[in-house]
């Protein structure tokens, strides 16, 4: 099977609610969607720069792997709707646009400092 990470660009549309956004996305989203077959992991980082209107400033970085990219991605969105119709999503996220790239796949071996 080849090996991805997909990366979810986010932001919570309402600073005020925040804590909510954060909370909903690490005990409720994040597990939602690693139940998708081929999820292996997810983590969330936020920005460290702070600056002032930043987009993006959050990612959720799952890895995964398939041998079916369309398939997984197909399963991904269903898993998506499927929250959406339970009562599962909530109204604060702003994701990246369809454009945006979100799964990449890893095209060479990590390097490391020589230690020189």
């Amino acid at each position: 099977m080849t090996h991805y990470r997909l990366f979810a660009f986010s932001d919570c549309k309402d600073p005020a609610r925040e804590q909510e956004f954060n909370d909903w996305y690490t005990n409720v989203h994040l597990p939602d969607m690693l139940e998708v077959p081929g999820m292996i992991s997810a983590t969330r980082w936020m920005s460290a720069d702070n600056k002032e209107n930043e987009v993006h400033k959050y990612v959720a970085i799952y890895e995964m792997e398939t041998d079916d990219l369309k398939a997984f991605n197909d399963a991904v969105r269903e898993r998506g709707m499927w929250t959406v119709q339970q009562g599962r999503f909530s109204d604060l996220p702003v994701f990246s646009p369809d454009n945006f790239p979100r799964i990449y796949v890893q095209i060479m071996d990590e390097k490391r400092p020589s230690g020189d």
